[in-house]
């Protein structure tokens, strides 16, 4: 996939600071939401922008966990296509146009019940992939 300069610089992520998203995430959401979405420990014990800042620097994953998370839930941006997921959320690309939303409104309830219907879903996504094996 190639990457049109124009578009990448339509992401909310483009030449944003990874401390000044934390802060962004932390003074909107607050600690409490961010440790229920992220599950990260640095959100939950002692948490700070500092602590989180270092931590994301060292971990990818959580870095593109917490990027997915602010363009999804925070802008409100497209989902991403299935080519897209498999590329850094820093890398996603979004037409000229697009303009990011009112913050999504969550509480803890919420996301658990998100993430509670998650499980749900995928538990039994692999029920019916083990019923059609046994089918064969």
């Amino acid at each position: 996939m190639s990457i049109n300069r124009e578009e990448l610089q339509n992401n909310p992520l483009h030449g944003l600071k990874l401390e000044d998203m934390v802060q962004e995430l932390v003074d909107h959401y607050g600690w409490n939401i961010l440790d229920t979405a992220m599950r990260f420990n640095c959100f939950h014990t002692n948490p700070s922008v500092a602590s989180s800042v270092k931590y994301l620097r060292k971990s990818e994953w959580a870095r593109e966990k917490l990027e997915a998370f602010y363009l999804s839930r925070f802008k409100r941006m497209p989902r991403p296509t299935e080519e897209e997921k498999e590329m850094p959320p820093r890398m996603r690309t979004f037409a000229n146009g697009i303009e990011p939303k009112e913050p999504m409104e969550l509480t803890v309830d919420s996301i658990l019940a998100s993430q509670a219907k998650a499980a749900s879903a995928f538990k039994e996504k692999k029920a019916q992939e083990r019923r059609n094996r046994s089918r064969r």
